[in-house]
């Protein structure tokens, strides 16, 4: 799994229930052939990544096919989400806050 681009944007929380902030983001990579996961179309991650106090992570993840956005009903390797979890951490940007 590569990730080629990504876009991060703040979840509004107008009714205030959410503790800290959350953050979605479209993560698009790409994945060899071989690959159970691979599609013609490419492929996206729908990440929401949590941000409370100190404690900061991965909530939950989808993976849609580009161009049709299909749900892909598929889980990432163990490895794969915590490549996830820290390319989030790292990539939050600090003006969406």
């Amino acid at each position: 799994m590569k990730i080629t681009e990504y876009s991060v944007e703040p979840i509004k929380d107008p009714f205030g229930i959410l503790e800290g902030a959350r953050y979605e983001f479209i993560i698009i990579i790409d994945v060899d052939e071989d690959d159970e996961l691979y599609s013609d179309n490419g492929l996206y991650v729908r990440a929401i990544y949590s941000v409370a106090g100190n404690k900061s992570g991965l909530v939950k993840y989808e993976l849609h096919e580009r161009g049709t956005d299909a749900y892909l009903d598929f889980d990432l390797e163990d490895d794969e989400v915590d490549i996830l979890e820290a390319f989030c951490k790292e990539h939050l940007d600090t003006e969406a806050e």
